[in-house]
């Protein structure tokens, strides 16, 4: 029988990178900014206090680091990227969400950031 569920977050991870649909947008790049949360039954780990018991976000953060380096035409294609490694590399997800926001978007006016959010 499964124990107390939890949630880690991981807020405002924030990255320089070349994503975009436009060519200015794959060189000159942008500001992302990153939130993941991950779902988790956290008995052991509230037990025995050991990390191998935990899902560790140090390693999420590090995934969600070689993801965003990367370069996708679509927010919805890293979100995906990021989950499928998220759960091919770390054990004991029930369920991720990601948002993956891009700073400054060029859409013709001022607009502080367009996101996508995504779960797993």
């Amino acid at each position: 029988m499964a124990g107390p569920m939890g949630v880690i977050r991981i807020e405002n991870m924030e990255f320089y990178a070349y994503h975009g649909h436009f060519r200015e947008e794959q060189i000159v790049g942008n500001r992302f900014l990153v939130d993941l949360s991950l779902e988790t039954d956290m008995t052991l780990p509230a037990s025995t206090d050991n990390l191998r018991d935990a899902v560790n976000y140090q390693k999420a953060y590090e995934i969600v680091k070689r993801e965003m380096q990367k370069k996708s035409h679509l927010l919805e294609h890293i979100a995906s990227r990021i989950l499928d490694t998220l759960y091919d590399e770390l054990k004991g997800i029930e369920r991720a969400t990601i948002k993956v926001s891009k700073m400054n978007p060029p859409v013709g006016g001022r607009v502080e950031c367009v996101s996508v959010t995504l779960s797993k």
